[in-house]
């Protein structure tokens, strides 16, 4: 290659650097595991490391919690959080979850934890995860461990928004049939006072022309 070629492809290398530089440092970004939340399928507030997915000490509550997490997951870390519960089916397709860490956030032992009770209850019987997962309210159950509750106490707190209808709608119609029957007494009263009129003014044409008929015979 002569001298004139070498200048020209130099150049031209010159040129296309800026182009390429900013594209081949995005590229090591993404192929870099836990650099940028959210991407290669790690979720969001977390950081990855290979199958192995830590959203601790992040103050995640249930509603910012990730939605899914890798399926290839084999360690999950969620303690030291603000978590409260667990959404229904987070955990079930993680099929190679192992080691699941839950300490450190204050668990709400009413009918939202049923679905991480029923979770650690199929756990093999080795599973010592659940040790350190207790209640923090309501406070009869404060400082329980949530996989030894009785379903019985945990439906004791439970409150459904449907029961709530239920009783409305039960006061609802206690205070129709009320309106209804103060309707039909007024109904009823007024029926009666009708017929006494009635009968009054009946009385008071006989009356009247009985004694008509009496005027024009005397006459």
């Amino acid at each position: 290659m002569n001298t004139r070629n070498r200048e020209e492809l130099a150049v031209m290398m010159r040129g296309f650097m800026p182009c390429v530089t900013p594209l081949l440092g995005l590229l090591l970004l993404l192929l870099t595991p836990g650099r940028v939340q959210g991407s290669s399928g790690c979720p969001l507030y977390c950081s990855c490391h290979g199958a192995q997915v830590d959203c601790s000490g992040h103050a995640l509550t249930t509603s910012s919690l990730p939605s899914r997490f890798p399926p290839a997951t084999t360690e999950l870390r969620l303690h030291d959080n603000q978590l409260t519960t667990l959404p229904n089916g987070l955990l079930d397709f993680l099929s190679s979850l192992h080691s699941l860490s839950l300490h450190g956030n204050p668990w709400a032992c009413d009918c939202g934890v049923l679905y991480l009770r029923a979770w650690l209850l199929r756990q093999p019987t080795n599973y010592t995860g659940h040790s350190n997962i207790t209640c923090n309210s309501p406070p009869r159950l404060r400082g329980r461990l949530v996989v030894y509750l009785a379903e019985e106490e945990v439906l004791e707190s439970c409150h459904y928004w449907y029961c709530d209808l239920a009783l409305a709608s039960q006061v609802c119609l206690f205070v129709f049939v009320v309106v209804q029957a103060g309707l039909l007494a007024a109904v009823v009263v007024f029926l009666r006072r009708f017929e006494r009129l009635s009968r009054e003014a009946r009385r008071t044409t006989e009356e009247s022309f009985t004694g008509g008929e009496g005027l024009m015979c005397n006459e």
